[in-house]
């Protein structure tokens, strides 16, 4: 398929909340067409995307084959998060189609979410800012995390930046990563032991998710999987919502098999109605982990310098496919 020669050609095209200071500098530079809502429709998605040289998304819009393969001037796709979930690489790499990601820049930011949520629930924080706000002063008992182990599901960089805080709590931190080399010198830094999964899993005190969705990981922390875990863990998702069996974990967490989870993703978002939100020991999070204004600027800028690199026929630092530079594309 191919764009008609009326369209309006752009150099890059967001079809997502993606935005900020160095975007606008962009902007001054390339014609930018913004639509933030186009993810939501497949035709204006379409429509937003065609006669683009590049196209910004975050973690909702679907770049398929289909869309790749209708959108013959796509010379890079910029995705404004660390999943890649929502994009068919395959197909970018057949089609000589540049894929960036500013991989590890909102580390800081979903380690910081991932602590936070874990002493959310240790802590009782939300069920007691509610009753103090209802005029109760219950004086609940909390969890010390000081002096316990954190065990993380993936040692990739918003892992290991989760570790870093975690240490600084006192906590003996290990992981479970067959990709990872275990000689690598971030981890005997930080003091990650690497361990298989189900010994992760049943010494941890935290047991938190930085995994991707994959046909690999989908359900990983399943029944069984949290039948191994201590019966006063607490479980931190902050990688895909694929990841976790949401019913295996309402039915350990109503038996009282675990003290508590702390969930920034699901596996329908938005959720739907769950037995999870109807559980006081559930701080839940609408996916923001690595949202805060400092990631945000900060993967701006990454992308931003490579779609300009791109564009200008140069290679790209941050490319998560086959290509760095845009090749003759493949329109076969």
């Amino acid at each position: 398929m191919e764009e008609t020669d009326n369209v309006e050609r752009c150099d890059v095209a967001v079809v997502e909340d993606v935005w900020g200071p160095a975007f606008e500098q962009l902007a001054t530079r390339r014609a930018v067409r913004r639509a933030p809502e186009a993810w939501a429709d497949a035709s204006q998605l379409h429509d937003t995307a065609t006669g683009a040289a590049a196209l910004v998304v975050r973690n909702r819009t679907q770049v398929t084959r289909e869309l790749l393969h209708a959108t013959p001037s796509l010379r890079v796709v910029a995705r404004a998060g660390v999943g890649l979930d929502n994009i068919d690489l395959s197909a970018a790499d057949e089609l000589g189609v540049v894929v960036v990601a500013a991989l590890g820049a909102n580390a800081a930011s979903v380690a910081e979410h991932s602590l936070a949520l874990a002493l959310a629930v240790a802590r009782h924080v939300v069920p007691l800012d509610a009753k103090v706000r209802q005029g109760t002063w219950d004086r609940l008992p909390g969890k010390e995390l000081s002096g316990g182990t954190w065990g993380l599901l993936s040692a990739g960089a918003t892992a290991r930046a989760t570790a870093r805080l975690a240490r600084g709590l006192g906590m003996r931190v290990i992981a479970h990563d067959p990709h990872i080399d275990p000689s690598l010198p971030e981890l005997r830094d930080l003091g990650i032991d690497l361990l298989p999964l189900e010994e992760v899993v049943s010494a941890a005190d935290v047991l938190s998710v930085h995994l991707p969705s994959t046909p690999q990981t989908h359900h990983l922390v399943d029944a069984r999987l949290l039948s191994h875990m201590r019966p006063d863990a607490i479980v931190v998702n902050v990688g895909r919502g694929e990841v976790v069996d949401e019913e295996a974990l309402a039915d350990a967490l109503e038996r009282g098999h675990l003290y508590g989870a702390g969930l920034d993703v699901r596996e329908h978002e938005p959720p739907g109605e769950s037995r999870l939100h109807r559980l006081p020991n559930v701080v839940l999070s609408p996916h923001v982990a690595g949202v805060t204004k400092e990631a945000q600027a900060r993967i701006g800028e990454l992308l931003c310098q490579d779609i300009e690199r791109v564009l200008s026929g140069e290679d790209a630092r941050h490319a998560v496919g086959t290509h760095r530079r845009p090749d003759e594309r493949v329109t076969a």
